[in-house]
Protein backbone atom coordinates (compact mmCIF):
# COMPACT_ATOMS: atom_id res chain seq x y z
CA UNK A 1 0.00 0.00 0.00
CA UNK A 2 1.39 3.41 -1.00
CA UNK A 3 1.90 6.23 1.49
CA UNK A 4 -0.99 8.11 -0.15
CA UNK A 5 -3.29 5.08 0.22
CA UNK A 6 -2.31 4.66 3.88
CA UNK A 7 -3.00 8.34 4.49
CA UNK A 8 -6.40 8.12 2.80
CA UNK A 9 -7.27 5.02 4.85
CA UNK A 10 -6.48 6.84 8.10
CA UNK A 11 -8.56 9.82 7.05
CA UNK A 12 -11.55 7.68 6.13
CA UNK A 13 -11.40 5.93 9.49
CA UNK A 14 -10.74 8.75 11.90
CA UNK A 15 -11.11 12.23 10.49
CA UNK A 16 -14.19 14.31 9.68
CA UNK A 17 -13.58 15.84 6.24
CA UNK A 18 -16.38 18.34 5.91
CA UNK A 19 -19.60 16.35 6.27
CA UNK A 20 -22.25 17.91 8.44
CA UNK A 21 -23.41 16.17 11.60
CA UNK A 22 -26.47 14.58 10.04
CA UNK A 23 -24.27 12.78 7.49
CA UNK A 24 -21.82 11.37 9.99
CA UNK A 25 -21.87 7.73 10.96
CA UNK A 26 -24.12 6.92 13.94
CA UNK A 27 -22.71 5.12 16.97
CA UNK A 28 -24.27 1.87 18.09
CA UNK A 29 -25.40 1.62 21.73
CA UNK A 30 -22.34 -0.50 22.54
CA UNK A 31 -19.97 1.93 20.82
CA UNK A 32 -21.56 4.85 22.66
CA UNK A 33 -21.14 3.12 26.04
CA UNK A 34 -17.53 2.29 25.21
CA UNK A 35 -16.90 5.89 24.25
CA UNK A 36 -18.65 7.20 27.36
CA UNK A 37 -16.57 4.88 29.53
CA UNK A 38 -13.42 6.15 27.90
CA UNK A 39 -14.44 9.75 28.53
CA UNK A 40 -15.19 8.98 32.17
CA UNK A 41 -11.89 7.19 32.67
CA UNK A 42 -9.66 9.49 30.66
CA UNK A 43 -11.43 12.74 29.79
CA UNK A 44 -12.61 13.50 33.32
CA UNK A 45 -9.38 12.30 34.86
CA UNK A 46 -6.06 13.22 33.35
CA UNK A 47 -7.41 15.68 30.75
CA UNK A 48 -9.36 17.68 33.35
CA UNK A 49 -6.40 17.79 35.69
CA UNK A 50 -4.16 18.94 32.87
CA UNK A 51 -6.68 21.57 31.79
CA UNK A 52 -6.90 22.92 35.32
CA UNK A 53 -3.13 23.25 35.50
CA UNK A 54 -3.13 25.02 32.13
CA UNK A 55 -0.15 23.11 30.78
CA UNK A 56 1.03 22.45 27.27
CA UNK A 57 2.61 19.13 26.43
CA UNK A 58 4.96 18.37 23.55
CA UNK A 59 3.82 14.90 22.55
CA UNK A 60 6.92 14.08 20.52
CA UNK A 61 10.52 15.23 20.74
CA UNK A 62 10.85 16.50 17.17
CA UNK A 63 13.63 18.29 15.34
CA UNK A 64 12.57 21.87 14.57
CA UNK A 65 13.75 23.96 11.62
CA UNK A 66 13.76 27.08 13.85
CA UNK A 67 14.96 29.45 11.12
CA UNK A 68 12.15 32.02 11.12
CA UNK A 69 11.59 34.88 13.51
CA UNK A 70 8.59 36.18 11.57
CA UNK A 71 5.87 34.91 9.23
CA UNK A 72 4.00 36.68 6.45
CA UNK A 73 1.02 34.59 5.34
CA UNK A 74 -0.68 35.71 2.13
CA UNK A 75 -4.15 34.28 1.49
CA UNK A 76 -5.17 34.53 -2.17
CA UNK A 77 -8.87 34.71 -1.40
CA UNK A 78 -11.11 33.30 -4.13
CA UNK A 79 -8.67 30.59 -5.21
CA UNK A 80 -6.27 31.43 -8.08
CA UNK A 81 -5.77 29.16 -11.05
CA UNK A 82 -2.69 27.06 -10.35
CA UNK A 83 -2.31 26.08 -14.02
CA UNK A 84 -2.08 29.75 -15.06
CA UNK A 85 0.38 30.87 -12.39
CA UNK A 86 2.82 28.72 -10.39
CA UNK A 87 2.02 25.34 -11.96
CA UNK A 88 1.73 26.65 -15.49
CA UNK A 89 0.33 24.26 -18.09
CA UNK A 90 0.50 25.54 -21.65
CA UNK A 91 -2.50 24.47 -23.70
CA UNK A 92 -2.54 25.40 -27.40
CA UNK A 93 -5.49 27.59 -28.24
CA UNK A 94 -6.20 28.27 -24.56
CA UNK A 95 -3.12 29.76 -22.85
CA UNK A 96 -2.78 33.42 -23.94
CA UNK A 97 0.38 34.26 -25.89
CA UNK A 98 0.84 37.21 -23.55
CA UNK A 99 1.74 34.78 -20.75
CA UNK A 100 5.08 34.17 -22.53
CA UNK A 101 5.85 30.75 -21.00
CA UNK A 102 9.53 30.25 -20.28
CA UNK A 103 11.44 27.58 -18.40
CA UNK A 104 13.76 29.05 -15.77
CA UNK A 105 16.02 26.68 -13.86
CA UNK A 106 13.71 23.82 -14.82
CA UNK A 107 10.56 25.67 -13.65
CA UNK A 108 7.99 26.74 -16.26
CA UNK A 109 6.80 30.28 -15.49
CA UNK A 110 4.38 32.76 -17.12
CA UNK A 111 7.03 35.44 -17.59
CA UNK A 112 4.61 37.75 -19.39
CA UNK A 113 2.39 38.25 -16.34
CA UNK A 114 4.88 37.47 -13.55
CA UNK A 115 8.14 38.96 -14.86
CA UNK A 116 9.46 40.19 -11.51
CA UNK A 117 8.61 37.01 -9.62
CA UNK A 118 10.22 34.99 -12.40
CA UNK A 119 13.40 37.00 -11.86
CA UNK A 120 13.09 36.45 -8.10
CA UNK A 121 12.63 32.67 -8.50
CA UNK A 122 15.94 31.87 -6.73
CA UNK A 123 14.44 33.39 -3.57
CA UNK A 124 11.47 31.02 -3.19
CA UNK A 125 10.19 27.51 -3.83
CA UNK A 126 6.85 26.35 -5.22
CA UNK A 127 5.00 23.34 -3.84
CA UNK A 128 2.97 21.87 -6.69
CA UNK A 129 1.77 18.70 -4.96
CA UNK A 130 -0.68 20.42 -2.62
CA UNK A 131 -4.33 19.46 -2.56
CA UNK A 132 -7.16 21.13 -0.65
CA UNK A 133 -9.76 19.34 1.44
CA UNK A 134 -12.84 21.30 0.36
CA UNK A 135 -14.26 23.32 -2.53
CA UNK A 136 -16.39 25.78 -0.55
CA UNK A 137 -14.72 29.17 -0.21
CA UNK A 138 -15.56 29.96 3.42
CA UNK A 139 -14.87 26.45 4.68
CA UNK A 140 -11.55 26.09 2.85
CA UNK A 141 -10.36 29.62 3.71
CA UNK A 142 -10.94 28.99 7.41
CA UNK A 143 -9.33 25.56 7.10
CA UNK A 144 -6.24 27.21 5.64
CA UNK A 145 -6.04 29.70 8.53
CA UNK A 146 -6.65 27.34 11.45
CA UNK A 147 -4.99 24.25 9.98
CA UNK A 148 -7.90 21.89 10.64
CA UNK A 149 -11.45 21.11 9.64
CA UNK A 150 -13.71 23.96 10.84
CA UNK A 151 -16.57 21.46 11.26
CA UNK A 152 -14.58 19.18 13.58
CA UNK A 153 -15.15 19.00 17.34
CA UNK A 154 -12.77 21.86 18.14
CA UNK A 155 -13.08 23.63 14.78
CA UNK A 156 -15.41 26.38 15.97
CA UNK A 157 -13.14 27.35 18.89
CA UNK A 158 -9.81 26.69 17.19
CA UNK A 159 -7.28 29.55 17.30
CA UNK A 160 -5.73 30.56 14.00
CA UNK A 161 -2.12 29.76 13.23
CA UNK A 162 -1.29 33.41 13.92
CA UNK A 163 -2.84 33.20 17.38
CA UNK A 164 -0.82 30.10 18.26
CA UNK A 165 2.33 31.89 17.13
CA UNK A 166 1.23 34.86 19.22
CA UNK A 167 0.80 32.92 22.45
CA UNK A 168 3.98 30.93 21.87
CA UNK A 169 6.05 34.07 21.30
CA UNK A 170 4.47 36.14 24.08
CA UNK A 171 7.39 35.45 26.43
CA UNK A 172 9.83 36.85 23.86
CA UNK A 173 8.24 40.30 23.80
CA UNK A 174 10.40 43.03 25.30
CA UNK A 175 9.65 46.33 27.00
CA UNK A 176 8.55 48.98 24.53
CA UNK A 177 7.20 46.53 21.95
CA UNK A 178 3.69 47.92 21.58
CA UNK A 179 2.71 46.41 18.24
CA UNK A 180 0.41 43.38 18.42
CA UNK A 181 2.15 40.09 17.74
CA UNK A 182 -0.51 39.16 15.17
CA UNK A 183 -1.31 41.73 12.48
CA UNK A 184 -3.98 41.23 9.78
CA UNK A 185 -4.00 43.47 6.71
CA UNK A 186 -6.82 44.06 4.19
CA UNK A 187 -9.26 41.70 5.88
CA UNK A 188 -12.37 42.37 7.92
CA UNK A 189 -12.85 38.87 9.27
CA UNK A 190 -9.67 36.78 9.56
CA UNK A 191 -9.71 33.71 11.78
CA UNK A 192 -9.02 34.87 15.31
CA UNK A 193 -7.93 33.71 18.73
CA UNK A 194 -10.61 31.04 19.13
CA UNK A 195 -10.87 29.98 22.76
CA UNK A 196 -7.59 31.74 23.65
CA UNK A 197 -7.68 35.23 25.19
CA UNK A 198 -8.54 37.96 22.71
CA UNK A 199 -5.11 39.54 23.17
CA UNK A 200 -3.72 36.79 20.93
CA UNK A 201 -6.10 37.64 18.11
CA UNK A 202 -5.29 39.74 15.03
CA UNK A 203 -5.06 43.52 14.97
CA UNK A 204 -6.92 44.40 11.76
CA UNK A 205 -5.69 47.28 9.62
CA UNK A 206 -6.52 48.42 6.10
CA UNK A 207 -3.33 50.20 5.03
CA UNK A 208 -3.61 53.78 3.81
CA UNK A 209 -1.40 56.83 3.56
CA UNK A 210 -3.20 58.21 6.64
CA UNK A 211 -1.94 55.37 8.81
CA UNK A 212 -3.82 53.94 11.79
CA UNK A 213 -6.85 56.00 12.68
CA UNK A 214 -7.73 57.42 16.11
CA UNK A 215 -4.24 57.32 17.63
CA UNK A 216 -4.54 60.93 18.87
CA UNK A 217 -7.24 62.91 20.65
CA UNK A 218 -8.68 66.29 19.63
CA UNK A 219 -8.14 67.61 23.17
CA UNK A 220 -4.42 66.82 23.16
CA UNK A 221 -2.19 64.16 24.72
CA UNK A 222 -2.14 65.50 28.30
CA UNK A 223 -5.94 65.70 28.53
CA UNK A 224 -6.30 62.25 26.96
CA UNK A 225 -3.84 60.75 29.46
CA UNK A 226 -5.62 62.22 32.49
CA UNK A 227 -8.98 60.90 31.26
CA UNK A 228 -7.62 57.45 30.57
CA UNK A 229 -5.92 57.27 33.98
CA UNK A 230 -9.19 58.27 35.64
CA UNK A 231 -10.98 55.53 33.71
CA UNK A 232 -8.47 52.96 34.95
CA UNK A 233 -9.02 54.05 38.55
CA UNK A 234 -12.80 53.86 38.20
CA UNK A 235 -13.03 50.34 36.79
CA UNK A 236 -9.84 48.81 38.21
CA UNK A 237 -11.73 46.09 40.09
CA UNK A 238 -13.37 44.93 36.86
CA UNK A 239 -10.24 44.81 34.72
CA UNK A 240 -8.39 41.85 36.22
CA UNK A 241 -10.11 38.49 36.73
CA UNK A 242 -13.42 40.15 36.08
CA UNK A 243 -16.50 38.48 37.61
CA UNK A 244 -18.15 39.21 34.28
CA UNK A 245 -15.92 36.67 32.56
CA UNK A 246 -13.46 36.34 29.70
CA UNK A 247 -15.06 38.92 27.41
CA UNK A 248 -14.40 41.73 29.90
CA UNK A 249 -10.82 40.55 30.48
CA UNK A 250 -10.34 40.56 26.71
CA UNK A 251 -11.78 44.06 26.49
CA UNK A 252 -9.37 45.30 29.16
CA UNK A 253 -6.44 43.78 27.27
CA UNK A 254 -7.71 45.39 24.07
CA UNK A 255 -7.85 48.82 25.72
CA UNK A 256 -4.33 48.46 27.12
CA UNK A 257 -2.98 47.43 23.72
CA UNK A 258 -4.78 50.31 22.02
CA UNK A 259 -3.39 52.76 24.56
CA UNK A 260 0.12 51.64 23.64
CA UNK A 261 -0.51 52.62 20.03
CA UNK A 262 -1.59 56.18 20.83
CA UNK A 263 0.84 59.10 20.58
CA UNK A 264 3.53 56.70 19.45
CA UNK A 265 5.93 57.89 16.72
CA UNK A 266 6.81 54.29 15.79
CA UNK A 267 3.17 53.67 14.89
CA UNK A 268 3.10 56.65 12.55
CA UNK A 269 6.45 55.75 11.00
CA UNK A 270 5.27 52.21 10.32
CA UNK A 271 1.69 52.61 9.17
CA UNK A 272 1.88 55.93 7.34
CA UNK A 273 3.38 56.07 3.86
CA UNK A 274 3.59 58.39 0.90
CA UNK A 275 2.67 58.02 -2.76
CA UNK A 276 6.38 57.67 -3.50
CA UNK A 277 6.65 54.85 -0.93
CA UNK A 278 3.83 52.83 -2.45
CA UNK A 279 4.82 53.25 -6.10
CA UNK A 280 7.46 50.47 -6.15
CA UNK A 281 4.83 48.11 -4.69
CA UNK A 282 2.47 48.74 -7.61
CA UNK A 283 0.02 51.33 -6.24
CA UNK A 284 -2.53 48.72 -5.18
CA UNK A 285 -4.22 47.59 -1.98
CA UNK A 286 -2.15 44.42 -2.00
CA UNK A 287 1.02 46.40 -2.60
CA UNK A 288 0.16 48.70 0.31
CA UNK A 289 -0.22 45.67 2.58
CA UNK A 290 3.18 44.33 1.50
CA UNK A 291 4.72 47.74 2.18
CA UNK A 292 3.23 47.96 5.69
CA UNK A 293 4.20 44.34 6.43
CA UNK A 294 7.81 45.10 5.59
CA UNK A 295 7.79 48.25 7.68
CA UNK A 296 6.16 46.52 10.65
CA UNK A 297 8.83 43.84 10.76
CA UNK A 298 11.60 46.38 10.28
CA UNK A 299 10.28 48.39 13.26
CA UNK A 300 10.89 45.34 15.51
CA UNK A 301 8.06 46.55 17.74
CA UNK A 302 6.54 43.17 18.57
CA UNK A 303 4.79 41.95 15.41
CA UNK A 304 5.78 38.40 14.46
CA UNK A 305 2.91 37.05 12.33
CA UNK A 306 1.29 39.05 9.51
CA UNK A 307 -1.75 37.86 7.58
CA UNK A 308 -2.42 39.57 4.24
CA UNK A 309 -5.63 38.99 2.31
CA UNK A 310 -5.56 39.47 -1.46
CA UNK A 311 -8.99 38.70 -2.86
CA UNK A 312 -10.75 38.57 -6.20
CA UNK A 313 -9.37 35.32 -7.64
CA UNK A 314 -12.73 33.56 -8.14
CA UNK A 315 -12.56 33.48 -11.93
CA UNK A 316 -15.62 31.50 -13.01
CA UNK A 317 -15.96 33.70 -16.09
CA UNK A 318 -13.66 35.69 -18.35
CA UNK A 319 -10.52 34.58 -16.56
CA UNK A 320 -8.18 35.98 -19.25
CA UNK A 321 -9.97 39.32 -19.56
CA UNK A 322 -7.52 42.17 -19.03
CA UNK A 323 -9.19 43.26 -15.79
CA UNK A 324 -9.25 39.79 -14.22
CA UNK A 325 -6.36 37.34 -13.77
CA UNK A 326 -3.78 39.36 -15.76
CA UNK A 327 -4.55 42.51 -13.73
CA UNK A 328 -4.33 40.72 -10.39
CA UNK A 329 -1.18 38.89 -11.48
CA UNK A 330 0.45 42.28 -12.08
CA UNK A 331 -0.52 43.46 -8.60
CA UNK A 332 0.85 40.23 -7.15
CA UNK A 333 4.04 40.51 -9.19
CA UNK A 334 4.69 44.13 -8.23
CA UNK A 335 3.83 43.82 -4.55
CA UNK A 336 5.38 40.47 -3.64
CA UNK A 337 8.57 40.95 -5.65
CA UNK A 338 9.16 44.34 -4.01
CA UNK A 339 8.44 42.86 -0.58
CA UNK A 340 11.11 40.23 -1.13
CA UNK A 341 13.53 42.85 -2.43
CA UNK A 342 13.05 45.16 0.56
CA UNK A 343 13.21 42.34 3.12
CA UNK A 344 16.49 41.23 1.59
CA UNK A 345 17.84 44.79 1.64
CA UNK A 346 17.00 45.16 5.34
CA UNK A 347 18.47 41.77 6.24
CA UNK A 348 15.08 40.40 7.32
CA UNK A 349 14.44 37.91 4.54
CA UNK A 350 16.59 35.17 6.07
CA UNK A 351 14.52 35.34 9.27
CA UNK A 352 11.09 35.84 7.67
CA UNK A 353 9.01 32.99 6.25
CA UNK A 354 6.62 33.99 3.46
CA UNK A 355 3.78 31.56 2.76
CA UNK A 356 1.24 32.19 0.01
CA UNK A 357 -1.69 30.04 -1.12
CA UNK A 358 -5.34 30.15 -2.06
CA UNK A 359 -8.01 27.98 -0.46
CA UNK A 360 -7.95 25.62 -3.47
CA UNK A 361 -7.15 25.70 -7.19
CA UNK A 362 -9.22 25.88 -10.36
CA UNK A 363 -10.31 23.46 -13.05
CA UNK A 364 -7.77 22.41 -15.65
CA UNK A 365 -7.75 21.96 -19.39
CA UNK A 366 -10.07 23.99 -21.59
CA UNK A 367 -12.07 26.88 -20.20
CA UNK A 368 -15.74 26.60 -19.27
CA UNK A 369 -18.57 27.88 -21.44
CA UNK A 370 -18.22 31.17 -19.51
CA UNK A 371 -14.52 31.31 -20.43
CA UNK A 372 -13.54 30.72 -16.82
CA UNK A 373 -12.28 28.05 -14.49
CA UNK A 374 -14.28 26.55 -11.63
CA UNK A 375 -13.29 25.17 -8.21
CA UNK A 376 -10.74 22.36 -8.09
CA UNK A 377 -8.79 20.64 -5.30
CA UNK A 378 -5.29 20.73 -6.78
CA UNK A 379 -3.40 23.91 -5.90
CA UNK A 380 0.03 25.44 -5.30
CA UNK A 381 1.78 26.90 -2.29
CA UNK A 382 4.54 29.53 -2.49
CA UNK A 383 7.18 29.52 0.28
CA UNK A 384 10.24 31.71 0.59
CA UNK A 385 12.67 33.24 3.06
CA UNK A 386 13.86 31.82 6.40
CA UNK A 387 16.65 29.91 4.70
CA UNK A 388 14.45 28.04 2.22
CA UNK A 389 16.39 26.82 -0.81
CA UNK A 390 14.63 28.50 -3.70
CA UNK A 391 14.65 28.33 -7.47
CA UNK A 392 12.74 25.07 -7.68
CA UNK A 393 9.43 23.30 -7.57
CA UNK A 394 8.66 20.58 -5.04
CA UNK A 395 6.33 17.96 -6.42
CA UNK A 396 4.82 17.67 -9.87
CA UNK A 397 1.41 17.24 -11.45
CA UNK A 398 0.25 15.54 -14.63
CA UNK A 399 0.20 17.24 -18.03
CA UNK A 400 -3.03 19.09 -17.25
CA UNK A 401 -2.31 19.89 -13.60
CA UNK A 402 -5.22 17.70 -12.49
CA UNK A 403 -3.44 15.53 -9.91
CA UNK A 404 -0.10 14.89 -8.25
CA UNK A 405 2.26 12.55 -10.06
CA UNK A 406 5.28 13.12 -7.81
CA UNK A 407 4.72 14.35 -4.22
CA UNK A 408 8.33 15.47 -4.05
CA UNK A 409 8.73 15.05 -0.29
CA UNK A 410 9.36 12.40 2.33
CA UNK A 411 5.69 11.77 3.19
CA UNK A 412 5.18 10.55 -0.38
CA UNK A 413 1.62 11.90 -0.63
CA UNK A 414 -0.25 15.13 -1.38
CA UNK A 415 0.61 18.13 0.79
CA UNK A 416 -2.31 19.29 2.93
CA UNK A 417 -3.04 22.57 4.78
CA UNK A 418 -2.12 20.82 8.04
CA UNK A 419 1.35 20.10 6.63
CA UNK A 420 1.80 23.78 5.80
CA UNK A 421 0.69 24.60 9.36
CA UNK A 422 3.28 22.17 10.75
CA UNK A 423 5.91 23.74 8.47
CA UNK A 424 5.14 27.23 9.81
CA UNK A 425 5.38 26.06 13.42
CA UNK A 426 8.62 24.16 12.84
CA UNK A 427 10.17 27.13 11.04
CA UNK A 428 9.23 29.32 14.02
CA UNK A 429 10.72 26.89 16.53
CA UNK A 430 7.31 25.71 17.77
CA UNK A 431 6.72 22.01 18.37
CA UNK A 432 3.88 21.12 16.02
CA UNK A 433 2.98 18.01 18.07
CA UNK A 434 2.08 20.13 21.12
CA UNK A 435 -1.28 19.75 22.84
CA UNK A 436 -2.79 22.45 25.05
CA UNK A 437 -4.97 21.29 27.93
CA UNK A 438 -6.78 24.57 28.48
CA UNK A 439 -9.61 24.28 25.94
CA UNK A 440 -13.17 24.65 27.26
CA UNK A 441 -14.12 21.09 26.30
CA UNK A 442 -11.18 19.53 28.21
CA UNK A 443 -10.38 17.48 25.11
CA UNK A 444 -6.86 18.80 24.59
CA UNK A 445 -6.21 21.12 21.67
CA UNK A 446 -3.64 19.73 19.23
CA UNK A 447 -1.57 22.37 17.45
CA UNK A 448 -1.72 20.16 14.36
CA UNK A 449 -4.40 17.45 14.44
CA UNK A 450 -3.07 13.89 14.57
CA UNK A 451 0.51 15.16 14.34
CA UNK A 452 1.64 12.98 17.22
CA UNK A 453 0.30 10.01 15.20
CA UNK A 454 2.60 11.03 12.36
CA UNK A 455 -0.27 11.94 10.03
CA UNK A 456 0.97 15.47 9.24
CA UNK A 457 4.51 16.83 9.23
CA UNK A 458 6.62 19.80 8.07
CA UNK A 459 8.05 19.99 4.57
CA UNK A 460 11.67 19.80 5.67
CA UNK A 461 12.66 19.33 2.03
CA UNK A 462 12.26 23.10 1.59
CA UNK A 463 15.51 23.55 3.52
CA UNK A 464 17.45 20.70 1.88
Amino acid sequence: MSAQDQFNKFIRRYQVTGRNWIQRRDLSRRQWLQLAGGVAAVGLGSATAQAQSGIRIDKLDVKLINRAKNVIFILLDGAPSHVDLFDLKVMPGVTPASFKPETVNGVLMPTGILPKLTEALPDYAIVRSMRSWALVHGLAQTWTQIGRNPTSALGEIAPSIGSIVSIEKQAERTAGQVFPTFLALNTASPSGSGYLPGSYGPFKVTPSTAGVRNTTNVDGEARFKSRYDMLLRMDATMRQDSPLGKSVDDYADFCDAARGLTYNPTVDATFRFTAADRAPYGNSGFGDACLVAQKALKANAGTRYIHIRFGGWDDHAGIYDANRLPARAKQLDDGLAQLIKDLKASGLYDSTLIVMAGEFGRTVGRLSAANGRDHYLQQFCFLGGAGIKGGRAIGATDAQGASTTDPGWSAKRDVKPEDIEATIYSAMGINWTSIRYDDPFNRGFEYVPYAHDGLYQPLDELWK
